[in-house]
């Protein structure tokens, strides 16, 4: 909201502790999300308290990563504080996409050459649509990718089963962590059953 003709946002006090080794990770990561660290001091044995402010938007999708970084030892609290000078945008994310380019049911075969690119959201068995993101691509572009892809049986090495072939488990969103995740050019798909995120323009001819 604008105060004065001044476009301000709410800002939070936030309260981590964290174990010892996860302290330079949670204050870069917090850096990024544009939170000031206020104070630190010793907790209790190998931990620490440290306080920061931050944009309420800046905590966005960022507890799973907070538990992930402190191996379910960390926690972290915050409350509102007050309304700031709107601190700038948070930096977006570094990697591209997996993008599936057409319709189907993923499976094995398909499923591990995408991994070979990146880290996969689904698993076998679901039904995909072109335009539907289906990973995270390691570098920093998207890439449409096949994962209904089947082997070619006349290939002697191909055509073994698909039991040979390791998937490594696919990456849970929560709605949180998939609102936190898109770009501009991306949606977030909520069913009963499902979360999926999508590009805006599904035809990648477009």
């Amino acid at each position: 909201k604008e105060i004065d003709g001044v476009k301000c946002e709410p800002i939070e006090d936030l309260v981590v502790n964290v174990p010892d080794d996860a302290i330079g990770t949670v204050i870069e990561k917090l850096g990024r999300r544009k939170a000031e660290m206020k104070n630190m001091e010793p907790a209790e044995a190998g931990h620490t308290k440290i306080e920061f402010k931050i944009p309420a938007r800046g905590l966005i999708g960022y507890r799973t990563e907070f538990l992930t970084d402190t191996k379910g030892t960390g926690t972290m609290n915050s409350i509102f504080d007050c309304y700031e000078p709107y601190k700038g945008d948070i930096q977006a994310r570094t990697r591209g996409v997996l993008v599936a380019f057409e319709q189907g049911t993923s499976i094995t075969y398909g499923l591990y050459n995408a991994q070979l690119r990146g880290e996969l959201f689904i698993g076998p068995g679901v039904e995909v649509y072109e335009g539907m993101i289906v990973g995270i691509n390691s570098r920093n572009e998207d890439i449409s990718i096949n994962v209904c892809k089947e082997k070619h049986l006349t290939n002697t090495r191909a055509s073994g089963s698909d039991d040979a072939l390791r998937l490594v488990p696919p990456i849970q969103l929560s709605l949180e962590k998939a609102i936190e995740f898109i770009a501009e050019d991306e949606l977030v798909e909520v069913t009963p059953k499902n979360i999926r995120l999508r590009k805006v323009i599904l035809n990648n001819k477009d």
